[in-house]
């Protein structure tokens, strides 16, 4: 055997053996020399207990950080690993909570994050891991194909054309379904309230509207640019997602402004949690306090202030206190009748 095969048969074998700790191996699981000897054997690679000793002094010098262990077993395992537990159990919520990934692809991609930490690992973590199945999740096994078309459009600055399906009951309470085709200027994908919104502009008007990705079908890219984001918001040059999400209600479209609110006491941490650190609080009375805010005048915003009842008054600006004294007095209505 040649110098080079020698080489080529090494590099093999130190791959084999890194991935083979890597997908077997972990603190509670070493993989002693034998489990390797074997794991090689199976690639048809013959290969001695001293060779097994030089590829993994390689691997660690190369910064793979196997550790050699030798109670309650001896053996090696993988230390460094690209995620920690904790932070695959968080894509793992993040993946089986989101509504807008269909069941089957979510338990498709709850079968990948397997891969970022060792068998066993994933067998004693998986294990407690409930994937929804139920009508929470949405059927729209188009959603991946209609992501990365947005992704590219976006990236290239062109138009897209799809069509938009909304859900409605008939006369006779049966699911009915409408659907819109839509062409629209596409400029960011954000993630919000457990949905996943499309941020663009539809060409017969000249403001940003949200559309929800999930409810999107046969999407295509156009050849058509797509407007300019300056021309249809405040934003000059691109499009600030994390600004613009920060002022959206239920993703409701609406003119931005600043907006004082008084309230009771006890909202405090939950106005800082909303709106940022770095607002400012004002006291007022020994019961409230006040503060201003920036925000999107929406039926969104009025619903989220109206569920903390009493404790929120709106000051300014009067539209949006007109809005809510609206909003109370239908609900009054449908109570009282009057």
């Amino acid at each position: 055997m040649s110098n080079g095969d020698v080489m080529q048969k090494n590099k093999l074998k130190a791959f084999l053996i890194y991935r083979m700790l890597e997908e077997r191996s972990d603190e509670e699981n070493p993989l002693t020399t034998n489990d390797i000897i074997d794991g090689l054997a199976e690639y048809g690679i013959e290969c001695e207990r001293k060779s097994v000793y030089t590829q993994v002094d390689a691997l660690n010098e190369l910064g793979c950080d196997i550790i050699k262990v030798f109670t309650p077993k001896r053996g090696y395992f993988l230390a460094n690993r690209r995620f920690e537990i904790p932070e695959v159990v968080l894509l793992i919520d993040a993946v089986t909570s989101a509504g807008f990934i269909t069941p089957k692809k979510t338990k498709s991609l709850v079968e990948k994050l397997k891969c970022l930490v060792s068998n066993g690992q994933a067998d004693s973590l998986f294990s407690r891991v409930y994937v929804e199945t139920n009508s929470a999740k949405c059927d729209n096994e188009e959603i991946y194909i209609t992501i990365d078309r947005l992704h590219e459009a976006i990236s290239e600055k062109k138009k897209v054309k799809f069509v938009y399906k909304r859900r409605s009951i008939d006369v006779e309470n049966k699911k009915k379904y409408t659907e819109k085709t839509f062409r629209v200027s596409p400029y960011a994908l954000i993630w919000k309230d457990d949905h996943y919104y499309l941020v663009c502009n539809h060409e017969k008007y000249d403001n940003l509207m949200n559309l929800r990705i999930d409810r999107m079908k046969k999407l295509n890219i156009l050849s058509d640019s797509a407007r300019p984001v300056s021309e249809v918001s405040s934003y000059k040059d691109t499009f600030d997602a994390q600004d613009y999400s920060s002022h959206m209600f239920n993703m409701f479209s609406g003119e931005k402004c600043s907006v004082k609110l008084r309230c009771a006491l006890h909202l405090q941490e939950e106005m800082i949690d909303r709106f940022g650190p770095s607002i400012r609080l004002t006291a007022n009375e020994v019961t409230h306090f006040e503060t201003t805010v920036d925000a999107t005048i929406s039926d969104g915003f009025v619903s989220w202030l109206m569920q903390y009842g009493d404790d929120i008054k709106v000051l300014e600006p009067k539209a949006l206190a007109d809005m809510v004294k609206k909003r109370a007095k239908a609900i009054l209505k449908v109570y009282t009748g009057r």
